[in-house]
């Protein structure tokens, strides 16, 4: 069952803790008042009281181990992560770490303008700013000079001898590429006064890694066990990352393999790793086995230290252990849960995290949220988007794209487009994944008007439609019925000479499978000056050529193909054999198929099956043949399907041997039968009486999925009303009427068979439920009713079943004449005045129907008299 989402506020420590709160002994109403604290004063005055400076909550004064330059000694005020402060103008600007100076959020970007205190701006090294803002002491400096500088020994000439261990991290760490880190990490290897250890050497695994340059990385590892330098937790977290990250998830598992083998265990970080390693490869199994087993195995530890009462198991273990885990390890978690669809794991992890004190963040509920819209809880998404505003825990893009792909997935456009409104209300900018959400829903819906306002706010900010938006906005005009304005809209893009290969055959696919040849020819033309043709732009156009029969284009399209320098691919072959023969076109799509068996792209029988059919449906059934053991030499292996098409076309023109060598040839494949094969085989023993085969044909149908089929049932009672088998062709009947599967041939049948027999009440009593039912719509139906009233002398019901049949627009025939004309013999109406009703019809058929019904009428009525 899933779990409701009440969020217990009370349990909240301040924001951003990961472990309980210290002050587990307050009331939740004072935990409460901790939260809103916490939220509400961001900055705070400095302990000197005055107005100047303010301290932002998490700083730290202290003195640098660093000289820069000169040797002075300076003090940095240390920030623990950027923020947004209001200056005393209200003006939103960025806190410039380490500064004191704030800069205009539009000014970061290529270069960092910066005030100096006295109004001067200065213009920073764009590729040095953002680090000289995130460090104090001589790194900025260090940065700087190996950004302008190639000679490393030049470069750090000047803090060549007293680098520390953690400053050598840091510039390691803010190398953007591979070969500088490589350069400098050598260079510190060669100096004498330095000592690499293994936290340098993790950071140049990740560089290496994160560049892919696997022969490296190994080659670091060995030598870090020739210099004896021991791996650490975070060593093999950082391989497994790089190379699941890396798409090598075997590889990252090894290096998994290789840490167990060291006796050593997998922190949090690293289970978090693995985790996701195991989510990226779908094999979410495996994602919750490994952190079951991890979340036991540190249960274990704790309480043999003493600090866990608890043996349990598994999930169980990790939500009655007080094991402490971070944030992000449980939206790991819900995130795994919420893709492998179990919503009832996922919401018990959030519900673990809430009871440990960990404060969801917004990607917790982005989360939450994304796995309960996807099985259609929106009570609980509007839960969550409560709590989220009782948290003060701000939605962001992320969420609101998410807000509207789900109201969009679930009909409510309007809703959909109030999130896309909200999310500019609270001044986040949409981003091109929000515009292609909203796009994509209002083309579907046809919804132009709303799209093209879309569409001009994209142009003005400069935003890129991506091919995906383009084709389905293309599709939307062609359904709008707006051809001119689609083809603008193609042409749009066409010019600016970046369509791919792929949306250049979406394009001609959204017209042609509309029917809009002209225009899919278009823009192939346009694709061939592109010079971007492809096997894909030809095969949706013969496509198009198929959905607008036009066969002859589809046949020179292909056959130009290779002057293209394009070679036919399987699907070519498949699609044009496929309308040829849908076209009943099978000796125009025999050439091919030789051709696609010729090229060795026949490993399926489709295509043969495709034209066997197309032949077997004219009634050639000897090129039929001659096609299947063409297949057969080709050691293709027939189907179900193929023997069914044999099988059946044989059985309707009443060749038992055939029809029955494919029968056995198909049991010999070993391919169950279905009920299309069993309807033939009944049908053929039907034809001919062969009574027990048709009965254990028809237990096998029973016993299969399909169960009872009623065209089989119907040649079942057929066939006992042959050889007048009344009590199992009622048994029957009777079985079918109380499933409701009784059709109009049903009773057609039974009535048959009760007239043959003499039975008349019961064939009256037939064809009475046969009208009540409204079953009478099939001309060899009406026939019988009326051949049946005809000889039981019930010339009433005669005259009004065919002035029904004529009323329906069911064209009588000559049984049907037949039938009338016994009526108006034994009323007295001559042979010959009959014969010249029978001639007026076929003079004029309206007027002669007019007649027989005057005639039928006039002998009904001077019956009735007679009578009374």
């Amino acid at each position: 069952m899933f779990l409701k989402l009440h969020l217990d506020t009370s349990c909240f420590p301040i924001l951003g803790s990961i472990k309980t709160s210290p002050n587990a002994g307050r009331s939740p109403l004072d935990k409460l008042e901790l939260i809103s604290n916490d939220r509400k004063q961001r900055v705070v005055q400095s302990p000197n009281g005055g107005g100047g400076l303010k301290k932002k909550l998490g700083e730290v004064h202290r003195p640098t181990n660093g000289r820069c330059g000169n040797g002075v000694a300076v003090h940095e005020v240390e920030l623990k992560k950027p923020s947004f402060v209001k200056n005393p103008g209200g003006e939103k600007r960025k806190n410039v770490k380490g500064s004191g100076r704030f800069a205009k959020s539009g000014d970061v970007g290529g270069g960092l303008r910066v005030g100096d205190g006295n109004g001067v701006v200065k213009k920073v090294h764009s590729r040095c700013s953002t680090k000289c803002v995130s460090y104090g002491g001589c790194i900025p400096a260090i940065l700087k000079a190996l950004d302008e500088v190639e000679d490393l020994d030049e470069a750090l000439r000047p803090w060549e001898d007293r680098l520390t261990n953690k400053e050598r991290s840091i510039i390691l760490k803010e190398q953007l590429c591979w070969k500088r880190a490589w350069e400098i990490f050598e260079w510190f290897k060669r100096k004498d006064c330095y000592e690499v250890n293994v936290i340098h050497y993790n950071i140049v695994l990740r560089i290496l890694g994160k560049a892919r340059k696997w022969s490296r990385v190994e080659s670091l590892w060995d030598e870090m066990k020739v210099n004896g330098i021991a791996p650490i937790n975070s060593t093999y977290g950082t391989l497994i990352d790089v190379y699941s990250k890396g798409g090598l998830k075997e590889e990252a598992l090894v290096w998994l393999d290789k840490m167990s083998e060291q006796g050593m265990k997998p922190d949090e970080v690293t289970m978090g790793i693995v985790v996701q390693l195991y989510k990226k490869a779908r094999e979410f199994r495996n994602a919750e086995d490994f952190f079951n087993k991890w979340s036991l195995s540190v249960s274990l530890r704790q309480e043999q230290e003493g600090t866990s009462t608890t043996s349990a198991s598994g999930l169980q273990s990790s939500l009655h252990s007080h094991i402490s885990l971070s944030s992000h390890t449980y939206n790991t978690l819900i995130d795994t849960y919420g893709k492998d669809g179990q919503l009832k794991e996922a919401s018990e992890i959030f519900a673990m995290m809430l009871r440990e004190g960990i404060a969801p963040t917004t990607v917790t509920f982005n989360t939450m949220i994304h796995i309960c819209g996807n099985h259609g809880r929106l009570e609980e998404v509007a839960s969550l988007l409560q709590k989220m505003e009782e948290l003060r825990c701000p939605p962001d893009t992320r969420t609101y794209n998410i807000l509207i792909s789900l109201h969009a997935k679930h009909d409510n456009i309007d809703m959909a487009t109030n999130y896309f409104t909200k999310m500019k209300e609270a001044h986040l900018e949409p981003d091109p994944v929000s515009y292609r959400i909203l796009l994509y829903a209002y083309s579907i819906r046809h919804m132009v008007s709303k799209a093209e306002v879309l569409i001009s706010e994209m142009d003005e900010k400069g935003l890129e439609i991506d091919e995906f938006t383009q084709t389905a906005l293309t599709r939307m005009y062609i359904d709008a019925r707006m051809l001119e304005k689609s083809w603008f809209w193609f042409m749009r893009f066409h010019l600016s000479g970046n369509l791919s290969s792929e949306c250049f055959s979406a394009n001609i696919d959204a017209y042609g499978e509309r029917g809009h040849i002209l225009e899919a020819e278009k823009v192939f033309i346009c694709c061939l000056e592109a010079k971007k043709l492809s096997v894909l732009e030809f095969n949706v156009m013969i496509k198009a050529y198929g959905v607008g029969k036009q066969y002859g284009q589809a046949c020179q399209l292909f056959d130009s193909m290779e002057s293209h320098g394009v070679v036919p691919d399987k699907c070519s072959y498949s699609s044009l054999i496929q309308i040829l023969a849908s076209a009943d076109m099978p000796h125009t799509a025999k050439p091919y198929l030789r051709k696609m068996q010729e090229a060795g792209l026949v490993n399926h029988c489709l295509p043969y099956c495709a034209v066997i059919s197309s032949f077997a449906k004219l009634g050639e059934l000897e090129m039929a043949e001659e096609l299947y053991k063409e297949m057969v030499r080709f050691n293709v292996q027939p189907d179900v399907i193929i023997f069914g098409v044999l099988i059946n076309a044989f059985a309707d023109i009443g060749s038992v041997n055939e029809a029955l060598s494919y029968a056995d040839a198909m049991k010999k494949a070993g391919l169950p039968g279905n009920t299309v094969i069993y309807n033939s085989l009944i049908k053929l023993y039907t034809k001919v009486g062969f009574l027990n085969e048709a009965e254990e044909t028809y237990r096998l149908l029973q016993s299969s999925e399909d169960g009872h089929a009623i065209y089989a049932s119907n040649c079942m009672i057929d066939l006992y009303s042959e050889r007048c088998m009344v009590e199992p062709a009622e048994k029957l009947f009777d079985s079918l009427k109380s499933k409701g599967a009784a059709n109009e041939f049903t009773y057609a049948m039974m009535l048959c068979m009760y007239k043959k027999l003499g039975r008349f009440e019961e064939a009256i009593q037939i064809a009475m439920q046969m009208r009540e039912l409204r079953l009478l719509t099939d001309l060899l139906s009406y026939n019988n009713v009326l051949g049946l009233y005809a000889m039981y002398g019930r010339f009433k019901e005669v005259v009004a079943t065919f002035k029904e049949m004529i009323k329906a627009s069911v064209q009588p025939d000559d049984h049907t004449f037949k039938s009338l004309g016994i009526v108006l013999v034994k009323s007295g109406i001559s042979k010959q005045a009959v014969g010249n009703l029978e001639v007026s019809v076929k003079k004029d058929a309206q007027r002669g129907l007019r007649a027989w019904i005057s005639a039928l009428s006039s002998v009904v009525r001077l019956n009735e008299s007679n009578y009374l």
